[in-house]
């Protein structure tokens, strides 16, 4: 293939691709300046490997497939610089549980009342759920959105973020009460 023809293709790909890409991204890291260097990283990670497009796979798979690699990448550096954020948040936890860790007579799980089939609404949901997911810890924000968003096995994700199974546990669980609350404040019980 010319020189080019492989700049036209990949001219198309930003075209066609740009958008989509950073949609995901965004969704999974949690700040959009983040989110466009991936999708960059992407796109010049492409380039360099044009020559080894076979098509096998469709250019958005194979896009999308080099994309997730540059989150998990991503996921690695903020966990590797966010380790010592395992160990804090004690204070949080008080908010919401007592000294037996039982829930907190105030902070009880309410009924949501929630109508799934109201797209509307649900649109609204996500775009409050990702303000509340921005508030977390970006470590809390990763391990939440590998789990819950790409679907990842905890194994997988200890692995890529180099963390032990308990800090796992420790982490979701805190990300889910925060979401919790703030989903609460912002959306549900509003």
């Amino acid at each position: 293939m010319s020189l080019e023809q492989q700049q036209k293709d990949a001219a198309k790909w930003v075209n066609d691709y740009s958008d989509m890409l950073y949609g995901f991204a965004v969704q999974r890291v949690n700040d959009t300046h983040a989110a466009r260097d991936i999708v960059q990283d992407t796109f010049l990670a492409a380039w360099r490997n044009i020559e080894n497009y076979t098509g096998e796979a469709s250019v958005k798979t194979w896009l999308f497939t080099i994309l997730k690699n540059k989150i998990i990448d991503h996921y690695r550096k903020t966990s590797s610089r966010s380790a010592h954020e395992l160990s804090g948040d004690a204070g949080q936890q008080e908010l919401f549980f007592d000294s037996e860790d039982h829930w907190a007579a105030n902070a009880y799980p309410k009924d949501w009342g929630i109508n799934y089939d109201n797209r509307i609404e649900t649109k609204e949901f996500y775009s409050i759920l990702q303000k509340c997911k921005s508030k977390l810890k970006d470590i809390q924000a990763s391990v939440f959105s590998m789990k819950y968003l790409d679907g990842l096995e905890s194994e997988e994700i200890c692995k890529v973020l180099n963390i032990t199974s308990s800090n796992y546990w420790v982490l979701v669980h805190r990300a889910k009460v925060q979401l919790r609350a703030c989903l609460e404040a912002n959306w549900f019980m509003r």
